[in-house]
């Protein structure tokens, strides 16, 4: 995405998010579900949007604690499809609980999402896709792999000459291990 680091420096709502987040490791869960939320939310719109909604996803979503939002029911569906804060789409704000629940089910089987990632690590994008589309809901090709290059799970999320690309070597992201 070497066209994201030409404009994202210096962009208000772009210029944060690029210089200390795209494309870092990150282990915690409720960051790692919140980029998963995010992702899918992006689907058809611009990252921008979402940037800009991020706060409103905060808030609705409950901070991105997954198990909260593993129990929301009908009553929580609806009060999300109402929110201008965030991208009311049926089928997003649906994936999201699924989803919350899946990641539970993480915690059971790999001791977490962190953990999960890591025990299918290395894969190719194309790999990841397939197992994305078989573990989660509303995760295609673009989806997974945006979510996994913002992680540090795959390469390309900024030109070798990027400064935010010397911060993330120096973290050593999964895909500089593979």
């Amino acid at each position: 995405m070497s066209g994201y680091c030409d404009f994202a420096p210096g962009h208000p709502v772009h210029g944060p998010y690029h210089d200390t987040e795209y494309g870092f490791p990150q282990r915690d869960e409720s960051a790692l579900f919140e980029r998963l939320i995010l992702e899918i939310n992006q689907a058809g719109l611009s990252w921008e949007t979402i940037l800009k909604k991020r706060e409103g996803f905060r808030r609705a979503y409950d901070g991105f604690d997954v198990d909260k939002i593993a129990r929301y029911g009908e009553r929580a569906r609806q009060r999300l499809l109402a929110d201008p804060g965030i991208i009311r789409n049926g089928l997003k704000v649906d994936a999201a609980i699924h989803n919350a629940k899946v990641v539970q089910g993480l915690r059971k089987s790999h001791g977490g999402f962190a953990q999960w990632l890591d025990a299918h690590h290395p894969l190719s994008k194309a790999e990841w896709v397939k197992l994305f589309k078989k573990t989660f809901r509303f995760t295609g090709g673009e989806i997974t792999g945006e979510f996994l290059m913002s992680l540090g799970y795959l390469p390309g999320a900024h030109r070798a000459d990027c400064p935010a690309m010397k911060k993330i070597a120096k973290l050593k992201p999964k895909w500089m291990s593979a």
